[in-house]
């Protein structure tokens, strides 16, 4: 067994993409409009679907924002320096909403930055 995806509904399927891929560098693998259902899915991930696991971006047509509740946590993404990583994600017009820093009590350096739908983002340090 091995985890194939991620699945997050989008309220604005472009700007979603445009995020994942130009602000975390993550590639478009794939795409598909279901017109009868509405529904456009698209996958993206920083290496093919066969070799890891990736994200579905799910854009219900109509429908343009959504409530996260409270039982969804966070989708992490390891980096080789989370400084560096927030500087970049940053000049590329994203929004860290926790700086760079070790999480208490550990030595474990991470950061949160927040996807355009609010979905939080860890990222941490590689091990």
């Amino acid at each position: 067994m091995r985890l194939l995806h991620t699945m997050l509904r989008v309220g604005d399927l472009e700007r979603s993409l445009q995020f994942y891929t130009e602000v975390l560098g993550m590639k478009l693998l794939r795409r598909k409009e279901f017109k009868e259902g509405r529904f456009t899915l698209a996958f993206v991930g920083f290496e093919p679907e066969s070799n890891g696991s990736v994200i579905e971006l799910t854009h219900n047509w109509d429908i343009a924002e959504y409530e996260h509740g409270n039982a969804f946590g966070h989708i992490a993404i390891q980096v080789d320096d989370v400084y560096k990583a927030c500087e970049l994600i940053r000049q590329k017009g994203g929004e860290i909403t926790r700086e760079a820093g070790p999480m208490q009590g550990t030595n474990s350096i991470l950061a949160f930055v927040k996807d355009p739908d609010g979905y939080p983002i860890e990222l941490l340090a590689g091990r």
